[in-house]
C-alpha cells in the first residue's frame, strides 16, 4: 500500500490478478480518469476490461441499466445510483468487479448535493457497497481524490474477499 494508506492503482493490478479476477469502471464525475489510472499500470490488462462513462442519465439508463425512476426520484449523485451504476457495469462489461464514481466537483451544487459529495459504488461477488465522501477544494482536486478513493475502495472490497472465501 502506498505511504497515505490508501490502495494505489499498482496494488490494485496486484490484487486483482492475484486473485484471478477481472474489473472494470462507470465513471460519471471522473470521466474515464479511474480507468486512465489503472491502465497506467503495466500488466493493467491482464485484468481489467474497460470502462464505460456514463456522464448523462440516458447513458446510466441505456448502458449501464440504472432505473429511470430511481434517477428521477434520488438524482444522479445518490449512493444507490453509485451502486446501481457498479451492478450495472458487471453486467455490461461481464465482469467481477466495479466500480463506480457518481458526484459533484462543481463549481456549482448538482441534484440538490453541495459541491464535493462524491459516492463510490463498488459491486462484487459480495454484493454491492457504496462509500460517501465529503470532499474539499476545487473542480480537479475534486476529481483527483475521487479518483484516489475510487481505487482504493475497490481494492480494499477486492482485499476482503480473502476473509469470505
Amino acid at each position: 500500500m502506498a505511504e497515505s494508506g490508501l490502495h494505489t492503482a499498482v496494488d490494485l493490478i496486484q490484487l486483482a490478478v492475484t486473485h484471478e479476477v477481472t474489473i472494470g469502471t462507470a465513471e460519471s464525475l471522473t470521466g474515464g480518469a479511474v480507468a486512465a489510472a489503472i491502465v497506467d499500470v503495466p500488466g493493467a490488462s491482464s485484468c481489467f476490461e474497460g470502462s464505460v462513462v456514463s456522464y448523462s442519465h440516458a447513458v446510466k439508463e441505456k448502458v449501464l441499466g440504472v432505473s429511470h425512476d430511481l434517477l428521477e426520484t434520488r438524482g444522479a449523485v445518490d449512493p444507490e445510483i453509485a451502486q446501481a451504476m457498479a451492478l450495472g457495469t458487471r453486467s455490461a462489461l461481464g465482469v467481477d468487479w466495479a466500480v463506480s464514481t457518481t458526484g459533484v466537483a462543481g463549481p456549482e451544487p448538482h441534484d440538490g448535493q453541495a459541491v464535493g459529495t462524491v459516492y463510490i459504488g463498488v459491486s462484487g461477488p459480495r454484493g454491492e457497497h457504496h462509500l460517501e465522501l465529503h470532499l474539499d477544494g476545487g473542480r480537479a482536486a475534486i476529481r483527483q481524490e475521487s479518483v484516489s478513493r475510487a481505487v482504493d475502495f475497490l481494492a480494499s472490497q477486492i482485499e476482503l474477499t480473502d476473509n469470505f472465501q
